[in-house]
């Protein structure tokens, strides 16, 4: 068995999105850089309601899955598909937009009123091309479904694949693992590691360290072997684990659209421009 070792570090960047959202990206920050199957990773973090209040409006995906995960604040989601929910602190929200889906987002109407703080992070997950242009799929999972072990200084829950000895409620149709990571410091967690699969982790507070090397807030860690140990560095630090397993397919991307070909990419906005992604959410 190899320990799993730092392979690579993306510090992630200031950017905004939708209505002029600011959050920070790693994943996705410049063109092509991506780790198959994962394409873009955000996070948006701010206590001024002026950096998120206005959300994302009404927007097509289509080859893809999002994977909204709030640490802190409510949020609400609405689709073309009539999916209507909301996220509240440990919630997830995983949205299949598949063939196509029109949605929106953003903080939920008591958000807005009382300025309360935002964090969390949007994951996009890459589907291979036989999923492609299957029906779209929406999952709504609440904090308390998640796989939760509360171990020494450190508490662990799993969302979606199997981790540290416990398997999350989240149904992938791309094969991952999503976990999420509470540490004190000096406080430890270990897993085996799904055959085959990338490994990423990225604190969204505080840090960690894997062996010496340390990795501090913001920035993702690219990480190879086949066990994983993750030691705090800060009093509190949440850290996201998350493993997948490689689609190997070619990747043509244009905005909101993931497609494996420039001519599926085009067709996309063909079938958008003629409505054919469902009616815009109100």
């Amino acid at each position: 068995m190899t320990i799993r070792t730092l392979q690579q570090v993306i510090p992630s960047v200031p950017t905004s999105d939708g209505a002029g959202v600011k959050l920070r990206r790693s994943l996705g920050s410049q063109r092509g850089l991506y780790v198959d199957p994962f394409l873009m990773l955000d996070e948006f973090s701010t206590d001024n309601p002026d950096d998120y209040i206005a959300g994302f409006p009404s927007h097509p995906h289509r080859g893809f899955e999002t994977v909204t995960y709030v640490l802190e604040g409510d949020l609400e989601h609405r689709d073309s598909l009539g999916n209507h929910g909301y996220l509240h602190a440990g919630d997830t929200q995983w949205m299949t937009a598949a063939s196509g889906v029109l949605h929106k987002e953003g903080p939920s109407a008591a958000a807005q009123q009382t300025g309360s703080r935002t964090h969390g992070l949007q994951l996009w997950v890459n589907l291979p091309a036989a999923l492609k242009m299957a029906d779209p799929a929406y999952q709504d999972l609440r904090s308390d479904e998640n796989a939760r072990d509360e171990r020494p200084g450190a508490t662990v829950r799993v969302i979606a694949g199997g981790l540290f000895g416990m398997t999350g409620p989240g149904r992938t149709r791309t094969p991952i693992s999503y976990a999420h990571i509470t540490l004190d410091a000096d406080a430890a967690v270990s897993t085996g590691l799904p055959a085959g699969h990338v490994v990423l982790a990225y604190p969204m507070t505080g840090g960690f360290r894997i062996g010496d090397i340390q990795v501090d807030e913001g920035t993702l860690a690219v990480i190879e072997g086949d066990e994983l140990t993750i030691t705090g560095v800060a009093s509190h630090s949440e850290v996201i684990v998350l493993t997948g397993q490689p689609i190997g397919e070619p990747v043509a991307r244009y905005g909101p659209f993931v497609m494996n070909t420039d001519e599926e990419i085009q067709q996309a906005f063909i079938d958008f421009d003629h409505g054919r992604f469902g009616t815009p959410t109100d």
